[in-house]
Order: C-alpha cells, then structure tokens, then sequence
C-alpha cells in the first residue's frame, strides 16, 4: 500500500502515526512508533523525545544570494500573472548559507510550533499551521503577509498594505475551496489576525486567518484521501493550484522535496500538521537555507527578493 493508503489503514485502527509529504506528493511516510529511528519531531508539542531544548544562539552567515538567478524566475512568474495563467504564486529558492552548530543543535534551539529533524538531512522550523482536526471539525490557518516589525508602524502598514491584501484574499478563498471537497459547512472563523515570530536579530509580523468545515464521524479511515486531495498546500502554491504549480516547476527549476511539504501526528483521535516552511537541508558538505514568498501581478522585485532575504533566520527560545 502507499503512504495516503497507509494512513487510512492506520486511521481506521485509531492508530496513532507521524507522517511526512513532500511537495510533489512523491515521497509520503507514515511512521508508527516502532519507526521512529532517527526522525526527531515536535508537532505543536507531541514529541517522540525527551531532549531538553535550548536557548543557544544559532548563528547563520548567508552566503551567495545570486539575485540574477531570481530575476529571472520572477520575471518568468510576472508574465504568467500577466497572462492569467496565475493570480498568486509562491516562488521559492535555496540560499547558501554557513552555520557554526549542526542541523541537530538547530532542532534543539530553535524556537517554533512545528519542528522536525530527519537523518542529518535537514531540518525544519515551522510557526505555519496546515490543517487540525478535532472533534470531527478540520480547521486550516494559512499565513500570507510579512513584515518586519522593526519598521516604525509596521503592523499597521502590513494591515493596510494592498498587495499583501490581494495575497491573503486569494489564499483564503483557495483554502476554503480546498476544505470544502472534504467536508461540509465551511466558513472563514477568524480574517487576517497579527502573529509576532522573533529570532535574536528581529522580529517579524505575520498575518494569518482560521478556516473551519465540518468532517464525517468517520473520517479517520479516510484521512489519507483527504491529503491526497488538498495538497499540496495553497498557502505555499498558489491559485489556481494546478496549474500554478506547473509554473513554479519551470520558474524554481529543481524539486522542492519535503521544503514546503507537511508534517504531522495522529493521536488515535485528532490531527495536527504543519507546513515544512523554514527549512536547512544539506547536500554534502554544504548547508542551504530555502525561503520564499507570494508573487502577485502587484509584486515589485527588490521588496520580493528583500523578503526572501529577511527570512533566512531561526527563531530560537530566550534564556530561561
């Protein structure tokens, strides 16, 4: 059986597992407790370890960030906006980076909601929540819009920020959307609420919203078909998703893998899951750090590419 059939297999037992989808839905894991070996999570606090986490600064020197290389993909994804043939797109890229600790050390120090170390080969940090069921109730609680809130007004200069309207707008409308082909009743709970993420060297705003829809007492023998059908995620694809992604293929030009992909854990009874944003991965002996942004047809280079910039950092807890 593959991965989504394993985790209706599993979900009809009311066995719990923790599981992993790549961005190309080509590589899914579902691991039971007994194949936990070398996989280190913290889904929102449900942990396979019992390590004590840190408060070590974790220092990143970002090395070569070839801006013609993304010009060229930004240029490609502003003809396609122009076209139509997109109205939103997450373009993403690798940033060389050099860090002084080791993936590990990043697990254990940073400082996020959903995190996940796998085999030495990367790491990842994530404050965005994918979907949560609970009570039969699945709710998702995508992020779109960032600022660095060092900026005198920022928060209000975010909220009031048209470009970052448009984006959250069309998000919203995508995942509800996506809800809807899994279940009943949906509704927009809460509409651009104001998250703080903060790391040693700044502090960044983020805008969020609540999405919510009923679900089937059974759902858990089905929870494989659901991914299968919402994913990948619109908050890091884009709308419309199919073919929006078919242009990221050609813009990014190499596999995202498990970077923008989801995590999770399934208790027996309830869900929760996140998107593998804010993410190092290794290859060799070289560490890249892989960020990216929503483009619209309102989107200007430089601030794009400041912003692919700005979050190439971990956000680590403060002394205890």
């Amino acid at each position: 059986m593959n991965g989504f059939e394993k985790m209706n297999f599993l979900g009809g037992q009311k066995t719990p597992f923790f599981f992993m989808v790549d961005f190309e839905l080509e590589n899914i894991l579902v691991l039971e407790k007994n194949e936990w070996e070398d996989v280190f999570f913290d889904v929102n606090g449900i942990k396979n370890h019992n390590i004590k986490y840190g408060s070590q600064r974790i220092n990143i020197q970002k090395g070569r960030t070839p801006f013609k290389e993304y010009k060229e993909a930004f240029d490609l994804v502003h003809r396609e906006l122009h076209y139509g043939n997109s109205f939103l797109l997450n373009l993403t890229k690798a940033t060389e980076i050099k860090i002084e600790h080791t993936l590990f050390d990043v697990f254990l120090n940073s400082k996020a909601k959903y995190k996940l170390f796998y085999k030495d080969e990367f790491v990842c940090f994530s404050p965005e929540p994918f979907i949560r069921i609970k009570n039969n109730i699945i709710s998702s609680y995508p992020m779109k819009g960032t600022a660095n809130a060092n900026v005198p007004n920022a928060a209000l200069k975010l909220i009031a920020n048209e470009k970052e309207l448009s984006e959250h707008y069309t998000i919203v409308d995508l995942i509800r959307n996506d809800l809807s082909i899994v279940s009943e009743n949906v509704m927009v709970k809460k509409f651009r609420y104001l998250e703080t993420v903060e790391s040693e060297k700044q502090k960044l705003y983020q805008l969020s919203s609540e999405i919510s829809g009923d679900l089937p007492e059974d759902w858990t023998t089905r929870v494989g078909d659901m991914f299968e059908n919402i994913l990948p995620a619109g908050s890091i694809s884009g709308a419309p998703k199919k073919k929006t992604v078919e242009i990221i293929k050609r813009a990014e030009k190499e596999k995202r893998g498990f970077y923008t992909g989801i995590m999770g854990y399934f208790d027996g009874q309830s869900l929760d899951s996140g998107v593998m944003i804010r993410f190092i991965e290794r290859r060799g002996e070289q560490y890249y750090y892989r960020s990216g942004g929503g483009i619209t047809f309102m989107s200007e280079l430089n601030s794009e590419y400041s912003e692919l910039i700005d979050k190439i950092y971990v956000p680590v807890f403060r002394n205890n």
